[in-house]
């Protein structure tokens, strides 16, 4: 099966998902990409769920491959991808349904058998020695479907396309097994270009694809089409190796696994793994400069085979733990907000996830993320602030392990501005800084954010000690604010592809309440003298703040996008930040007031973001709905689970739609935002404590 790389891979069949037809019934909807493989920037597969647009490749469209046969009776069926080789017949997808950590496909092999094909990625966020893995697990139950004994053969494979995004470069493998009995296929560009990538994929690290040694189980390295003719001719593999180490894009190598499974009746599961592993993995600024950051998995695993070896044999506890936390996010979100805003979590918690990677070791440990499909960019400030609604809601602990490094380069004096740097680096994995202090310029935006982040750490975590250590920039950050949050100067905000502009009303009101938010960690650290300067500080500007930016003779009246302009809008999300942290700094009427004009300017899939144009940002949604009353909360997120069950668009969901056609925002742009962590902030109601309307 060929996949798209987005950073992501996206596999490519367009409903050739596995090759099938469509009669496939989907639940809890039919979401615009299927997550399959999902664990981490370079491990993020994901098959184009949607007609019409199959030749669509987000970012570079990069294409991997992905193949499943099944042999039944002596006929080949093809169950995943598109395989090379005449005479196969495709199977007939029954059913779909995916979790917050799986995608489930029921098969029909000719009325004979049935597959139940699972693709799992877990999410273990407070357990670090098994987030840390970058692996994913495929399993294949297959079983009589009319009572009869039939004789099945399973086949599956990779290609080399997973291990560069240059297809000319020389890719190399082996095969071996684990002295406990975990066959491996190893895969990898011959020459290693440490912290690099192309079109979104590592050039560096090793690829495994990996079953268990059985009875019956064959192997086979080589081009394309000689494996797979070998399974189609024989139904079986000749355990040979190809030693001919060549361009991914000569002879395309693949390598594939055979299990006979023989006579079947009765229900018989094979799995399979897939994963990379890097021994290094960032190349980080810190307090001692550049210095590359190992992989947190090598603090557990002396090898890369005894964390495969791990990871395979760990499958029953990680699968129970896997369902464990998706009947919690299930539940969770169908008591806050109905069926509806379960389509919306249990889709977006792979994809939040599949940007992050942990990295450092046992006793400092940093969690990156990088800004897929939009730039790059590593650790990037206003993209850590949707995407971290998630982690408060999951595992707060985690949101230090983003917010240290960003602490460690500025404090450490490698930025030189008085202001909180954009992000930590222009492309992932390089967190080298801005030592120029040229970083992109959202001054406003990025030191609200921090203080706001930090404050909501501390408060969930009840880690003072971290807000006292962290003070004197923190200080530095509100002073800024102090200075520049009342009237923004002409500048961008976190929506900078919406462009320029001065005296924002919301990156206004997020500066507001970062300075109350700075009062609170001022009495919190006890330093009271500024706690209380602060709070006077930003009571008198939100009272300023509500004259200068309400249109107040407006029918309904609402906020506007910047002051003065009565005849614009814009969603008010920065709101969230004051309920999320109990500060009571704006007053409730606001709250009415906003949630009430949204009403008003609902289109068929949403409200538009601001004036300037129809697209609108889902993570920004949902945190206006988190904040609304419960008619617009419901409003907002029936929108948005009915543009994941309708939009046009087919690759991992993008964060930016237009609101009128579902489709990718195009108004003054030549990109899409595909895959991106933001989709954390659909959580945005699950991470608020009591009562989500005040």
């Amino acid at each position: 099966m060929k996949i798209i790389s987005q950073t992501i891979v996206t596999l490519c069949a367009t409903l050739l998902l596995l090759g099938l037809t469509y009669a496939s019934s989907f639940y809890p909807a039919r979401p615009p990409a299927i997550p399959l493989a999902v664990k981490s920037p370079y491990l993020n597969a994901v098959q184009r769920a949607g007609c019409g647009n199959g030749g669509y490749l987000a970012g570079q469209g990069q294409t991997l491959g992905w193949n499943g046969m099944i042999r039944v009776d002596n006929t080949i069926y093809t169950w995943m991808g598109d395989p090379i080789g005449a005479g196969t017949h495709t199977v007939t997808q029954k059913h779909f349904w995916y979790s917050s950590t799986k995608s489930v496909f029921s098969m029909d092999i000719g009325g004979k058998v049935e597959m139940t094909i699972t693709f799992l990625s877990p999410i273990t966020p407070g357990d670090q020695k098994r987030q840390s893995l970058v692996f994913s697990y495929l399993e294949v139950t297959v079983e009589s479907q009319d009572g009869n004994p039939h004789d099945v053969q399973l086949y599956a494979d990779i290609s080399a396309e997973w291990v560069a995004g240059d297809h000319s470069s020389v890719a190399q493998w082996d095969f071996n097994t684990t002295n406990d009995g975990i066959s491996y296929h190893r895969v990898y560009r011959q020459t290693q270009l440490l912290f690099s990538e192309t079109n979104d994929q590592a050039d560096w690290g090793h690829w495994f694809w990996a079953t268990k040694k059985v009875d019956g189980v064959t192997f086979q390295s080589g081009a394309d089409k000689a494996v797979h003719g070998a399974f189609q001719r024989n139904g079986k593999l000749a355990n040979t190796k190809d030693t001919h180490f060549r361009p991914i894009n000569k002879d395309f190598p693949v390598f594939g696994f055979s299990i006979d499974l023989g006579s079947i009746t009765s229900p018989v599961s094979t799995l399979f793994a897939l994963g990379l592993t890097q021994e290094q993995a960032i190349l980080f600024d810190g307090q001692t400069g550049n210095v590359p950051l190992n992989s947190l998995w090598k603090s557990y695993f002396p090898s890369e085979t005894d964390a495969l070896s791990f990871f395979y044999t760990d499958f029953t506890t990680a699968n129970a733990t896997a369902t464990a936390l998706d009947y919690k996010i299930n539940n969770d979100s169908r008591i806050a907000g109905g069926h509806d805003y379960v389509i919306i979590t249990s889709l977006s918690a792979r994809q939040a996830f599949g940007a992050t990677q942990l990295v450092g070791n046992l006793t400092n440990q940093y969690l990156f993320i990088k800004e897929l499909s939009s730039d790059g960019n590593i650790q990037t400030v206003d993209v850590i602030y949707p995407f971290f609604p998630i982690l408060l809601y999951l595992e707060p602990s985690m949101v230090k392990l983003m917010l240290d490094p960003l602490f460690e380069n500025q404090e450490s004096g490698q930025f030189p501005q008085n202001y909180s740097m954009h992000d930590l680096g222009y492309h992932w994995p390089n967190a080298t800084g801005h030592t120029d202090g040229q970083d992109e310029w959202q001054p406003l935006e990025e030191c609200g954010n921090m203080i706001i982040m930090t404050l909501a750490y501390a408060q969930r975590t009840n880690d003072i000690t971290y807000l006292t250590m962290h003070y004197k920039i923190l200080n530095q950050w509100a002073q800024y604010l102090i200075e520049e949050a009342l009237y923004p100067a002409y500048q961008m905000s976190t929506d900078d592809f919406a462009g320029w502009l001065s005296n924002q009303t919301n990156l206004a009101l997020k500066g507001i309440i970062g300075i109350e938010a700075m009062a609170s960690i001022a009495n919190l650290t006890g330093n009271a003298a500024d706690g209380a300067r602060f709070a006077n500080i930003a009571h008198s500007y939100i009272s300023n703040w509500q004259v200068l930016g309400i249109a107040a003779d407006a029918k309904p009246p609402h906020t506007t996008l910047s002051y003065g302009v009565n005849d614009t809008h814009g969603i008010l999300y920065n709101l969230y930040s004051d309920r999320l942290l109990n500060l009571s700094l704006v007053p409730q009427s606001i709250y009415k007031m906003q949630s009430a004009f949204y009403q008003i300017i609902e289109q068929k899939y949403g409200i538009p973001l601001d004036t300037r144009h129809n697209y609108t940002k889902s993570d920004w949604e949902m945190w206006a709905a988190a904040i609304s009353s419960e008619s617009t909360r419901n409003m907002l997120i029936q929108d948005l689970a009915k543009w994941i069950n309708e939009t046009p668009t087919n690759t991992a969901c993008t964060d930016l739609y237009d609101t009128r056609n579902g489709d990718y925002a195009t108004e003054g742009r030549d990109n899409h935002f595909v895959a991106r962590p933001v989709v954390g902030g659909h959580f945005a109601l699950l991470a608020l404590q009591g009562e989500p309307y005040v």
